[in-house]
C-alpha cells in the first residue's frame, strides 16, 4: 500500500449566529501566503450575508448586555484557554499571513503576536467588572438627590479588522467591543482572513453565546458600505480602512455612518503590540445617568 496520500484541502466558511453557513452567494476566494502559495478558499461574503450578520447580533444583544459583567470577564477568560490550547495552528497561520513563515527568528515572531494576542484576552477580561469603575460616577448636586451616571453598551458594532496585524490587531477591535457588553460583526483582513476565520472555530466552541461575534471574510470595500448605512447598527471601528489604499472607503464609511448617527471610531496608525489601553472600550459605552431622590 503506497503511503502517499493526498492533502486535505480546506475551504473555510462564514460565521453567524454561532453557525458556519456558506457565503449567500456561494462565491469563495483564494488565500495565499507571501511567496503566493495556496493555502485555503475563504468565503467571500455579500451585502446579504452582512445584513444576516447583524441581524443575528441585534439578537444575541439583549441577552449578552444583560449578562453581569463578571460572567463576561469569564466567557472572555475561556476564549483565552481555547486559544492556548490551539497556539501552534495560530503560530503557524500568522506566519503564513503575514509572511514570517521558515526561519525559526520569524516564526518566533510570530509566537510573540499569538501569545500576545491571547493575553490581550485574558487581560481585557480582567476589565470586565471594573471599566463602570471609570467610565461610572457619582455625581454632586444641588438638591436632595442621588445622581449617578453608569456605563451602558451601545449596541451592535461594526468592526473592520486591521488589514496588517491579522490575529494580534484584531484581537485587539474585537475583544474591547464585546467586553463591555455589545455584539460585534466583524470584517476580517481582506488579505489574511485566516486567522479570523479559525478564531470563529474557537469561538463557537467557548462559552461565547451565538450572535456575539460574527465573522465575515471578503473584499473589505463590499462589506463597509452597506454596515456602514445599516440603521441597526449602531457602531462603526474603521480599524482596518486605515492607510491609502483604503482612505476614500473610510470618508464614504464616515458619511453612510451620519445617516443614523453611528459613532464611529476614525482609522489610525496604531502600534498593536503596545499596552492597549482602554480607549476602545470606553469608545463604545453610553452613559445612563439617574436621578434618585434621597429618602429620609
Amino acid at each position: 500500500m503506497s503511503d502517499a496520500r493526498l492533502s486535505v484541502l480546506k475551504t473555510y466558511k462564514l460565521f453567524v449566529g454561532g453557525k458556519f453557513p456558506r457565503s449567500e452567494s456561494g462565491r469563495v476566494y483564494e488565500v495565499t501566503d507571501s511567496q503566493g502559495k495556496w493555502l485555503a478558499n475563504a468565503p467571500l461574503a455579500s451585502r446579504k450575508d452582512a445584513r444576516d450578520a447583524v441581524v443575528a447580533a441585534r439578537k444575541a444583544f439583549g441577552g449578552w448586555s444583560g449578562a453581569t459583567a463578571y460572567n463576561r470577564g469569564q466567557v472572555l477568560y475561556r476564549v483565552a484557554e481555547m486559544l492556548e490550547g490551539r497556539r501552534e495552528q495560530f503560530v503557524a497561520e500568522v506566519a503564513d499571513a503575514e509572511g514570517r513563515s521558515g526561519k525559526k527568528s520569524d516564526t518566533a515572531k510570530a509566537a510573540a503576536q499569538v501569545d500576545a494576542a491571547i493575553d490581550r484576552w485574558v487581560w481585557y477580561a480582567g476589565w470586565s467588572d471594573k471599566i463602570a469603575q471609570i467610565a461610572g460616577s457619582a455625581n454632586p448636586v444641588a438638591g436632595p438627590y442621588f445622581n449617578l451616571s453608569t456605563p451602558e453598551p451601545t449596541g451592535v458594532v461594526a468592526v473592520l479588522a486591521p488589514q496588517e496585524s491579522s490575529f494580534l490587531g484584531l484581537v485587539s477591535v474585537l475583544a474591547p467591543v464585546i467586553v463591555t457588553g455589545n455584539t460585534a460583526v466583524v470584517v476580517a483582513s481582506e488579505k489574511s482572513p485566516l486567522p479570523a476565520l479559525s478564531l470563529a472555530e474557537v469561538l463557537a466552541t467557548s462559552d461565547v453565546p451565538g450572535g456575539v461575534v460574527n465573522v465575515l471574510s471578503g473584499r473589505t470595500g463590499e462589506l463597509v458600505g452597506p454596515l456602514a448605512a445599516h440603521q441597526d447598527v449602531n457602531a462603526i471601528d474603521l480599524a482596518g480602512a486605515y492607510g491609502e489604499l483604503h482612505g476614500e472607503l473610510a470618508v464614504a464609511a464616515e458619511k453612510a455612518a451620519a445617516d443614523n448617527l453611528k459613532r464611529v471610531l476614525r482609522p489610525a496608525e496604531v502600534d498593536w503590540a503596545a499596552a492597549p489601553g482602554t480607549d476602545r472600550m470606553l469608545s463604545f459605552l453610553e452613559t445612563k445617568t439617574v436621578w434618585h431622590p434621597i429618602g429620609i
